[in-house]
């Protein structure tokens, strides 16, 4: 191989090493977030357990399937809701 070929085979190959390593830390923030996000439902839906009894299943879709804002605002009418409705109104 000339000098020539072996730069280019160093660019193209440490060029895709680091759209490589780009993917795989784009991944890993995704999976954190994901697992943010079913820790924040389960959290909630133990506390809504805990002060309104048994959950039911059409309510604990709309939890496991909410974004973390959602789930966020949720949390935060737990503390005044007068009925476990109230919090998803």
């Amino acid at each position: 191989m000339s000098d020539q070929e072996v730069t280019r085979y160093r660019e193209q190959y440490l060029t895709e090493g680091d759209e490589i390593m780009r993917l795989a830390e784009n991944l890993r923030q995704e999976g954190r977030q994901e697992g943010r996000q079913e820790g924040e439902a389960a959290m909630l839906l133990r506390l809504l357990e805990k002060r309104y009894g048994t959950v039911s299943d059409s309510i604990r879709m709309r939890i496991q399937s909410a974004d973390n804002e959602t789930l966020l605002m949720w949390s935060e009418r737990l503390f005044s809701a007068k009925s476990i409705e109230a919090i998803f109104q």
